[in-house]
């Protein structure tokens, strides 16, 4: 089933600021330091918790994101942005426009959860259901999105109250289905882009963060140029001519074939790209042929993944797996198609950003807790907000200081867990990154 926006009303209601909080929030902000070291309120620290923790219990799968997407809008207008919805389904996008002229910086967040049954004993922890595939499954924020946008949201709340003394405007994305769309349907990144999100205001530089349970709480991981692969899938169906298993001449046995083109495919990386410019990984996931054991089959199906740091390098390695199956299937007489679903770019930080805002995520953490970030093979369709304008996306832990952040639960592991300190330090980030750039510029 959908998930619907049960109780959103009485929700929603209480969330609407109450005077006395308002005056706590205005006082904080009287009183904070300059826009070159904003730190938030305890107050507002908390109304992030409990945004998180009510996130975290009601999660939304890809494209379902109906009641977070509400609860984010209600948020925005209640501070004055202009709010434009149902982007790329359910994606919210906030503008707050500066009392003085200047560039535009964008803040984004991804919203959805996952097909995971929550074994974790926090008391906020997710008994939702939700459809995928066709079927019922548990859903649980296991991959920290639940914290973005909280985070996001505090740091809304922070600057709308500074909006007479910012320069520029600050563009605030909300966005669905990063872990993908449902099979069928267009989603994430790609799809408000496609959508017109650019369209409501282009910014200057994008600035994203992502949970990570590999790091101890409230340290930053960054890295300069390519940070998180590309991430595409394959399709091979390798097409025989069926005959008895006792007569193996008297057909093409596409499980050789097949065999013969995984073995080949591995040379594309380890004999045919050059590797001391970027890793990459061509990998197979399934192997899928026959019913019998004396039947050779007519056709045996591939199915796998290419990972990759390198956009010419992935093009490289589109053409030479192509060719490869193709070629090796023709020299026993059979035949292979090939399909490539192009999926996340590879995520680049653009390094002159990262250089001109390593002062401000020195600032908020000190040096001794800021280190460069290894290559993620894994992948992020923040890489195609990176495309259009220069983009900043980072790494925040959030694994208690108490603990091996090396042996920690990963993310979208069931047992995920996430240290609630790291809610400051992320609002704090994204804060200074906007109040930062435009004098970083």
């Amino acid at each position: 089933m959908k998930l619907t926006i049960i109780g959103l009303t009485v929700l929603l209601a209480s969330f609407i600021t109450t005077d006395s909080y308002a005056e706590s929030v205005n006082n904080a902000a009287d009183t904070a330091p300059s826009a070159h070291n904003a730190t938030i309120s305890e107050a507002l620290e908390q109304r992030v918790i409990e945004w998180r923790r009510d996130l975290h219990q009601h999660p939304e799968l890809s494209n379902r994101e109906f009641r977070t997407s509400g609860v984010v809008a209600e948020h925005l207008r209640s501070l004055g942005l202009e709010v434009t919805t149902d982007i790329a389904h359910t994606g919210v996008v906030g503008i707050l426009r500066g009392a003085h002229p200047g560039p535009t910086v964008a803040l984004r967040a991804d919203m959805d959860a996952l097909p995971v049954k929550e074994m974790t004993d926090v008391p906020f922890a997710s008994v939702a259901t939700g459809e995928y595939r066709g079927r019922e499954v548990p859903v649980m924020h296991a991959c920290g999105h639940d914290l973005h946008v909280a985070m996001l949201m505090g740091a809304a709340e922070y600057l709308a109250r500074k909006q007479a003394e910012l320069t520029g405007n600050i563009m605030f994305i909300f966005q669905p289905a990063e872990e993908g769309a449902p099979e069928g349907e267009e989603g994430g990144a790609e799809l408000m882009l496609k959508e017109g999100l650019f369209a409501i205001e282009k910014p200057d530089a994008v600035f994203g963060i992502h949970v990570w349970s590999a790091g101890t709480t409230g340290h930053i991981g960054y890295r300069k140029g390519p940070l998180m692969a590309s991430s595409d899938r394959f399709e091979i169906r390798v097409l025989g001519e069926q005959t008895h298993g006792s007569r193996p001449w008297g057909g093409i046995d596409p499980i050789v074939v097949a065999s013969q083109i995984i073995n080949n495919v591995q040379t594309i990386v380890s004999r045919q790209v050059n590797i001391t410019k970027a890793p990459a990984v061509v990998s197979f996931g399934i192997v899928e042929g026959g019913v019998r054991n004396n039947i050779i089959p007519d056709e045996v199906y591939l199915e796998g993944t290419i990972r990759n740091f390198d956009m010419g390098i992935r093009s490289e390695i589109f053409e030479k797996l192509t060719t490869t199956a193709e070629m090796t299937a023709a020299a026993s007489g059979a035949r292979a198609e090939v399909f490539i679903d192009e999926g996340y770019p590879v995520t680049v930080n653009n390094p002159d950003l990262v250089t001109r805002m390593m002062p401000t995520m020195e600032r908020i953490i000190g040096s001794e807790n800021l280190y460069e970030a290894d290559l993620v093979t894994g992948a992020e369709d923040f890489s195609f907000y990176a495309l259009e304008v220069p983009s900043m996306f980072v790494f925040l832990g959030i694994t208690p200081p108490d603990q091996n952040p090396l042996t920690a639960p990963s993310n979208h592991s069931p047992y995920f867990y996430a240290d609630e300190a790291s809610l400051r330090v992320g609002t704090e980030l994204l804060i200074n990154w906007a109040l930062d750039y435009p004098a970083a510029r």
